[in-house]
């Protein structure tokens, strides 16, 4: 039997330092059957020119406008013709057996989403050196509602759950995909996850391969889109809480889902105020609205928690922000 066609989509966007190196990752996937699509967002550094140094059989280079890594993504998948999409970040690398090692499981389990382990290294490290740790989901989950639940919820379900899901993470059936929906345009540090909220819960599950590794690149500091506080990014990321809650509560009508997501919205006020009142103001309306009993405080110990049950949790975050502001 043939092996399905696996399209790998490299969102691209001034990597100069290293889409080399993601695409010899792509290149070096002991899958055989395989196409890689890199697509330019208007890089303003040599990324294009490298990627084009790469070009060939089944290893395509795309331009398009400076919209976002989402927009760059479904250009991606309007151009994809495997069965099974592979996102890769284009300063991110995978091991070379993850493809391969997730599809022989994906092969005997449809309607499943592939999922593996990710080796979080600094910039400037070695990204083999560091240490792959094992999370809460290595057993795969038959119940995508309950994966979401655990996910979201973390400590609230339990002190093991929570974390975050690297998005090249995933191996996803493009089936599941053009069922669930393809990205979200908006720019936004959450895209991943508001997308995946909703392929999950398009699936039967998640199978979990071991054997596969995910390296993901964070930097200390830098010029990511998740680096810069902007009006445009927390408004697009308190939509993409919305709804995800409205994926999942659709699906559930369990109260500790309810609180999960009114926890979330709760946070989302927080880390808006002061600097953006209006979207603070809708995601606490949110909140109440979602647990009207549940009394919000982010402040946990010391001084900050004295002060916050005498004047509320605002008044304490906006003498951190004169604080702040005035250094």
């Amino acid at each position: 039997m043939d092996k399905p066609l696996v399209s790998i989509i490299i969102p691209l966007y001034n990597a100069e330092k290293y889409i080399a190196a993601t695409m010899q990752s792509a290149l070096n996937q002991t899958w055989t059957n395989k196409e890689i699509i890199v697509v330019d967002d208007g890089s303003t550094d040599n990324s294009l020119a490298i990627a084009k140094q790469f070009a060939g059989e089944n290893f395509r280079v795309i331009t398009g406008v400076n919209k976002g890594a989402s927009a760059a993504r479904n250009i991606g998948l309007k151009e994809a013709k495997g069965e099974y999409i592979q996102f890769l970040d284009a300063d991110d690398l995978l091991s070379e057996d993850k493809i391969a090692a997730q599809m022989e499981v994906l092969l005997n389990s449809p309607g499943y989403v592939g999922l593996c382990g990710t080796v979080h290294f600094q910039d400037g490290d070695d990204p083999f050196s560091g240490a792959k740790i094992d999370e809460w989901y290595i057993g795969g989950s038959d119940n995508p509602v309950d994966f979401l639940t655990k996910l979201y919820g973390g400590a609230i379900v339990g002190p093991q759950y929570g974390g975050m899901i690297q998005p090249n993470a995933w191996l996803t059936p493009m089936s599941l995909i053009n069922k669930a929906g393809w990205w979200n345009e908006m720019r936004n540090p959450d895209d991943d996850g508001e997308f995946f909220c909703r392929v999950l819960l398009a699936s039967k599950g998640v199978k979990y391969v071991a054997t596969s590794t995910n390296y993901y690149r964070k930097f200390i500091t830098g010029d990511s889109w998740s680096a810069h506080r902007s009006h445009e990014a927390s408004s697009n990321i308190l939509k993409s809480t919305l709804l995800k809650a409205q994926y999942l509560l659709a699906r559930t009508d369990e109260p500790i889902v309810t609180r999960i997501f009114s926890l979330m919205l709760w946070e989302n006020a927080f880390s808006c105020y002061p600097y953006f009142k209006d979207l603070s103001l809708t995601a606490q309306q949110k909140a109440e609205e979602l647990a009207p009993d549940y009394k919000y405080n982010p402040y946990k110990n010391g001084l900050p928690l004295l002060l916050s049950k005498i004047t509320g949790w605002k008044a304490v975050k906006y003498l951190q922000y004169l604080k702040h502001k005035t250094k």
